[in-house]
């Protein structure tokens, strides 16, 4: 897993300015904290960091060809480079490495620009060939790994993150008035388009090839060419099974210490099952990681429990009681451009305690679009039946019928399902089919929301456009695999892969998805839908053979994974994730939404319940104000100092309480008037008031004392300071 870089001049015989490229690579330090190569020629560039998976010591990039006229810098894993190996080498080529990605450029020398069709794996490269002058880039079949560019007047620009391309002062930062229509609609930017109008995706499963200051993109595979075949139940599970196995034991390859994610579901589940049956052969056990949560509705630990013991692993967990507005500034700069899926904290959090113990993590990503695990494909399907009967009037009034019931806090429920279907049956545009239930604002609610000058600008846009076009693309009569294909092209390539991407290289984690492995997809997508969807049972293929049977376990839910049940962050919107991107603030200084309150969602509210005040929290020492019981304060009244002066308590939490979020942590506090020797104990509450007022209470006694403490009581005012937060 690397981050790469490339520069290539229009005019090939213009060096590239060294530090210009090193400013690139340096961008994408986190993506490889290992190690560090670029070389600036004459025409060309490219440049890498490094995080080391297959020989360590000597897989060091750029890669140079025999004879010095090809470079080339890769991210990811190629699966199938041993079998490459042994093919290029009894054709005469001599390897430097023990690298799996040197395997690529070779390949490139026998083959020429066909030898990504030759690739099996995660991967994005770029290489140069001094020879024809020519600069190669290409992803994988499914968009595992990222890699974007710009094309300006004098050169072509590439990297694995935007914001390597922003540093370069030719390329522009004007906002895709089209994207951003695409990321209040679906809740994130569909390829190629990005946020910014210089800088595009190259989509999955195609070669960019740039030569004379001519760009060329072509597409080398395409799910849509799998042919259809005829499956008997049992062939296909024990296809799949076979073909999983083998996906799982090529994916396992690695010189550092390696592990899996484990939701619980089915598709986590049949990984480490898989894992642990290698494994065993080894007497080696397997490393699992899972994330949890408070509330009960999405916690899927005991799932992930059940199926760590049953295949006795070395089980890691941690539970997400973040405080979201923290982890924003952390990793809001990793996304680049508007993002709104929440569920990268959960995402996050497991990498980071993954990144403790591994430096690889297998993970069930795909198997949901290649074996119809979401929801949706259900519901289009009872949508189109009444359809048949009930008039869109009528569907409308049963929306509106439904939104008067008060939304559950549960992650599913009767009363959410209904509104969303509903809404869904009642306001989405035609031919979209299952997308319906899958974007954030409708038609109206973008019409209440953009000014006049911004559906100007838009005049002629359709944001649903790339999802019909998917769905023609299928090329299938087959109505499940037709929405499959539109899942593998959008929902999958340019939310789920952008999220685990962004969040596991934040903490510097190298991820892979076995169902994504060629061979699995293809298998996958010859299946008829009846294979899929049965009786009201999705994955019926997966749950048939190495469900339920393979664990020996009762796992969780389908609809797994590490979903984020943040009430707060969902209401808010996707504005509250687009505010801290590189174009904050740009949309509406530019006259092109309206300012709403309370984040302007179209999704129905949902009630949140009446908290009590926030506990009082107990000291874990001197001098510190740490998480405990509740203390009723009582006593002579001090008054606090102003900010800045001496005696100010250091305290976080003010702005949380004003959102009725409860205090927890340990923060600094100073006293003036009490030793810090250990002989007094410190509180403090936080009291909501009134909207835009909050009370802060801070208590001290003497430890061993039966007297109540003194406290000191500060109103937090708009017009006043807040106190210090550290």
């Amino acid at each position: 897993m690397c981050g790469i870089a490339a520069i290539a001049e229009r005019d090939s015989d213009r060096p590239v300015p060294p530090e210009r490229l090193a400013a690139m690579v340096d961008t994408l330090r986190h993506r490889g904290p290992d190690d560090a190569g670029q070389v600036a020629l004459p025409g060309a560039g490219i440049g890498m960091r490094r995080l080391s998976i297959i020989d360590v010591r000597g897989g060091r990039q750029p890669f140079a060809s025999e004879d010095g006229a090809v470079r080339l810098v890769g991210n990811g894993e190629i699966y199938n480079h041993d079998v490459l190996r042994a093919q290029l080498e009894a054709r005469g080529h001599a390897f430097a490495s023990g690298s799996d990605v040197e395997a690529a450029l070779h390949a490139y020398e026998e083959w020429g620009e066909s030898f990504v069709e030759r690739l099996h794996g995660m991967f994005a490269l770029a290489l140069w060939d001094a020879r024809s002058r020519t600069l190669v880039a290409a992803r994988d079949r499914a968009g595992e790994k990222p890699l974007y560019y710009a094309l300006t007047p004098g050169r072509l620009l590439l990297a694995s993150e935007i914001k390597a391309l922003l540093v370069c002062p030719d390329v522009s930062r004007e906002v895709d008035l089209e994207a951003l229509d695409q990321f209040l609609t679906y809740e994130y930017v569909i390829t190629p388009r990005t946020i910014f109008s210089a800088v595009r995706r190259l989509p999955a499963a195609h070669r960019l090839v740039y030569r004379d200051g001519a760009l060329t993109l072509t597409r080398y595979w395409s799910a849509a060419d799998v042919a259809p075949a005829a499956w008997t139940d049992e062939e296909a599970a024990s296809a799949l099974r076979r073909t999983l196995r083998r996906a799982v034991s090529r994916q396992t390859m690695s010189d550092v210490p390696l592990g899996a994610f484990l939701s619980g579901g089915i598709d986590s589940s049949a990984i480490v099952a898989m894992m642990a049956e290698a494994g065993g052969r080894n007497r080696a056990a397997v490393n699992t990681f899972s994330m949890g949560f408070a509330d009960g509705s999405y916690d899927e630990l005991p799932h992930a429990r059940r199926v760590a013991a049953r295949f006795g692993t070395r089980h890691r967990e941690g539970t997400v009681e973040p405080d979201v507005a923290g982890l924003f500034h952390r990793l809001i700069p990793h996304l680049d451009e508007p993002f709104a899926d929440v569920s990268l904290f959960p995402t996050f959090l497991v990498s980071e305690i993954a990144r403790a113990h591994v430096t690889v993590a297998l993970s069930g990503d795909g198997g949901d679009e290649l074996f119809g695990g979401y929801d949706t494909y259900q519901a289009d399907r009872l949508a189109r039946r009444i359809a048949a009967v009930v008039p869109r009037p009528a569907a409308a009034a049963l929306a509106g019928l439904a939104s008067l019931f008060p939304p559950s806090e549960k992650k599913k429920g009767l009363v959410n399902k209904v509104r969303r279907f509903t809404a869904g049956l009642a306001a989405a545009p035609p031919g979209i089919e299952h997308y319906r239930w899958m974007t954030y604002l409708s038609p109206a609610g973008k019409r209440r929301l953009y000014t006049p000058a911004l559906r100007a600008a838009l005049a002629g846009a359709d944001a649903y456009r790339p999802v019909r076009d998917a769905l023609r693309a299928a090329g299938t009569d087959d109505l499940l695999n037709r929405q499959l294909h539109a899942d593998l092209s959008i929902y999958l390539a340019d939310d789920i892969l952008v999220k685990v991407d962004r969040m596991s290289m934040a903490a510097s984690l190298e991820t892979r998805a076995p169902f994504l492995d060629v061979a699995v997809m293809q298998l996958a997508l010859s299946m008829p839908g009846h294979l899929e969807i049965r009786g009201g049972e999705r994955k019926y293929v997966p749950e048939a053979r190495h469900g339920r049977r393979a664990a020996a376990v009762d796992p969780a839910p389908v609809e797994g994974g590490f979903q984020h049940p943040d009430e707060e962050l969902a209401q808010a919107g996707p504005g509250a994730v687009a505010a801290r991107s590189p174009v904050a603030g740009a949309d509406r200084a530019a006259g092109l939404v309206r300012a709403r309150r309370g984040g302007g969602t179209d999704r129905p509210a949902r009630r949140r319940p009446r908290e009590p005040r926030p506990r009082a929290v107990q000291p874990h020492g001197a001098g510190t104000v740490g998480a405990g019981a509740r203390r009723r304060p009582s006593g002579k009244l001090i008054r606090a100092a102003r900010r800045g002066r001496p005696g100010c308590a250091a305290l976080t939490g003010v702005n949380a309480a004003r959102r009725h979020r409860r205090y927890s942590g340990a923060v600094p506090f100073s006293w003036p008037t009490l030793p810090a020797d250990g002989r007094f104990r410190h509180c403090a509450e936080l009291r909501t008031r009134p909207p835009g007022t909050t009370k802060v209470v801070v208590s001290a006694a003497a430890r061993g004392s039966a007297r109540q403490p003194k406290h000191v009581t500060r109103a937090v005012r708009p017009d006043r300071p807040e106190p210090v937060l550290q």
